[in-house]
């Protein structure tokens, strides 16, 4: 089955920078990361995802794709798919063809390498990414082996250096071509790459470095947080390869919304409704926040949609504090008393600058 174009998987185009890469691959990583998306097919496709991004992520690799397709970007060309392992770029292949040394990217495989990052989501409500709150987070998670401290062995005596590569993880082959003997690099197969070897494995983590325990994360949530904003827990991710450390746990947080209050940036927005006849003859009301109630001054003569602010009553966080902006919203009663009635009539009567009048003023 062919392989789909690298650009088609991440949904950019082939002149997208880094910058654009970067953060689609993110967005396509969280959403089919095997954690969070159960498909049966989430797992694959969450491979191609990162099999593309490591490519165009690599700017002589994806020169290389760019160029001579999926072969290129492999270290494949026309003529030479026997040879295993990375290539760098054009330097290390012709090095590699008439003896020059060996190419430092299939070496860098054997190595230490950190874990794949872990991705999670979090919901929590409105006041708590106001004024953040603590969550203890309960997971299984690959910690190293206190026994053997991640060597896999049973004891110090039990790690002896890979006899076939001689410690180095590596091993190097001939083979002949129309060129002349080529000098081959690939992963030791006796070790894994690893360079090392086990006489007798852990008796607690039968080899592997690693243990799988259910561990209680302390997970702070700072005060004003945003919706969308990521918590990053070090070393929480999946277990890294030959020794390597841990990935990391990334959190995002999802804020739902509240019935009444409306953030921006670090504002807030309050409706509050009053009666026509406050707006006209002004009053004092008590006005929620987020912090508590605050009493206001409505002045005289207030329109509907008036802005009213309230100083640093917004969010705070640890850079600035927002403010609170109550929108003025008049209510006009149905179904008056007959009394009341009258009385509004009279006032009617009596006033000299109607609007309607005014406003009809302008047609003539």
């Amino acid at each position: 089955m062919s392989k789909r174009d690298y650009y088609d998987v991440l949904g950019v185009s082939k002149n997208a920078t880094d910058a654009e890469l970067k953060k689609a691959y993110r967005k396509l990583a969280k959403q089919y990361h095997p954690d969070v998306n159960k498909d049966a097919n989430a797992e694959e496709k969450f491979k191609e995802i990162n099999e593309a991004y490591e490519t165009l992520s690599d700017s002589q690799k994806r020169a290389n794709y760019d160029q001579f397709g999926h072969a290129g970007a492999n270290g494949n060309f026309s003529g030479f798919e026997g040879f295993q392992g990375g290539f760098g770029g054009f330097e290390d292949i012709f090095s590699n063809m008439f003896g020059g040394g060996f190419s430092s990217s299939s070496r860098r495989h054997t190595g230490p390498m950190q874990g794949e990052n872990r991705y999670m989501y979090m919901d929590i409500s409105f006041m708590d990414s106001v004024n953040g709150r603590e969550e203890d987070i309960t997971l299984r998670v690959d910690e190293e082996c206190k026994h053997c401290h991640g060597t896999g062995a049973d004891s110090k005596s039990d790690l002896t250096h890979c006899s076939r590569c001689n410690g180095r993880g590596v091993i190097q082959e001939q083979q002949r071509s129309m060129f002349g003997i080529i000098m081959n690099e690939r992963v030791c197969p006796d070790c894994n790459g690893k360079g090392k070897q086990i006489k007798t494995k852990c008796r607690e983590c039968h080899g592997d470095g690693y243990t799988n325990k259910k561990v209680t994360i302390n997970l702070k949530i700072p005060a004003g947080i945003q919706h969308g904003q990521a918590l990053r827990v070090p070393k929480r991710g999946h277990k890294g390869i030959n020794g390597g450390p841990n990935g990391d746990l990334i959190i995002e947080i999802r804020v739902s919304q509240h019935q009444h209050f409306k953030r921006d940036g670090n504002d807030i927005y309050l409706e509050v409704p009053i009666s026509a006849i406050d707006a006209m003859l002004g009053t004092k009301v008590d006005v929620p926040t987020v912090y508590g109630e605050v009493t206001i001054t409505i002045p005289e003569g207030t329109q509907h949609g008036s802005k009213l602010r309230l100083a640093e009553k917004g969010i705070k966080t640890e850079r600035n504090v927002g403010d609170q902006y109550v929108i003025i919203r008049i209510e006009v009663p149905k179904n008056l008393p007959n009394n009341m009635k009258k009385q509004l009539e009279k006032a009617r009567q009596e006033m000299n600058d109607n609007p309607f009048n005014k406003f009809k003023k302008l047609f003539k």
